[in-house]
């Protein structure tokens, strides 16, 4: 246990100094952290059970350690499914890095979580986690949840992962959003979830970010306004980010929220 502790603050530590940010920045200023989770799945009882898992025992714990609002998605389009995502914020990174070690300290998660904890090898939960861990861009430091979600309404959202080639095509990349992209995002209707830069995970460097819709036509639509604003055109010509390309591969990801979700 002691060793856990140590390697959870230690992780702690190095993600702050990679983030380049002190946690006591003024107030106001504050950028989450998140930690992006990946549930990779096999068709059957397998799904039935992680999810049973993420709402009745993950989520409300989460949200005892001050952990909120909780995204679980299901891919509804991408080369992996089935998988559940799991977008969980935090203001400390020190907090999500030892969340697992408090969790295991919580008998009321841990009599929820049973079932999950305690599925034989034969019949385990998931095939995989994989995890990532961001930190939100400066020009949006929080998630923000869309109008939908509080009436529980239709949406989908769209995940979106931009890879650089070097890492100064990276730095211009969220330079570009903190230069102009979010407002031209806003311009043309998009709802903008999070925006978090990749401090540890993996194919680094890359961002990652998600945007929400009503439907595939309002995505569409969205999009093809995005393309034609001037804006974006003046932007995406600027010698500053069009002399290289910056985005070496882009995965796009539509994700369906479970009824349970937070966002």
């Amino acid at each position: 246990m002691q060793r856990r502790r140590f390697l959870a603050s230690s992780l702690a530590a190095s993600a702050v100094a990679l983030a380049g940010k002190s946690e006591a920045q003024p107030a106001g200023k504050l950028r989450e952290y998140y930690e992006l989770r990946k549930y990779l799945m096999q068709s059957g009882p397998q799904t039935k059970l992680t999810e049973s898992y993420l709402s009745n025992a993950l989520i409300p714990a989460l949200n005892r350690l001050g952990m909120s609002p909780i995204g679980v998605f299901n891919v509804s389009i991408g080369p992996e499914t089935p998988t559940i995502y799991v977008l969980i914020p935090s203001s400390s990174v020190e907090a999500l890095v030892t969340a697992d070690l408090r969790l295991a300290q919580d008998q009321q998660f841990l009599q929820a979580a049973a079932p999950f904890w305690n599925a034989p090898a034969a019949a385990p939960p998931y095939v995989r986690i994989e995890s990532s861990l961001l930190i939100a861009f400066e020009g949006w430091p929080k998630i923000t949840l869309p109008a939908a979600t509080a009436q529980h309404g239709k949406r989908m959202f769209e995940l979106r992962t931009y890879e650089s080639a070097t890492n100064q095509d990276h730095v211009r990349k969220v330079e570009m959003f903190n230069k102009g992209e979010f407002e031209i995002f806003q311009k043309a209707g998009f709802g903008e979830v999070f925006f978090g830069d990749a401090l540890i995970g993996p194919r680094l460097p890359h961002l990652t970010y998600m945007l929400s819709f009503a439907d595939m036509a309002d995505r569409d639509a969205k999009w093809d306004a995005f393309r034609n604003n001037p804006d974006w055109k003046k932007l995406s010509s600027d010698p500053r980010y069009a002399f290289e390309p910056i985005v070496s591969n882009i995965t796009n990801l539509i994700l369906t929220p479970t009824s349970f979700s937070q966002i």
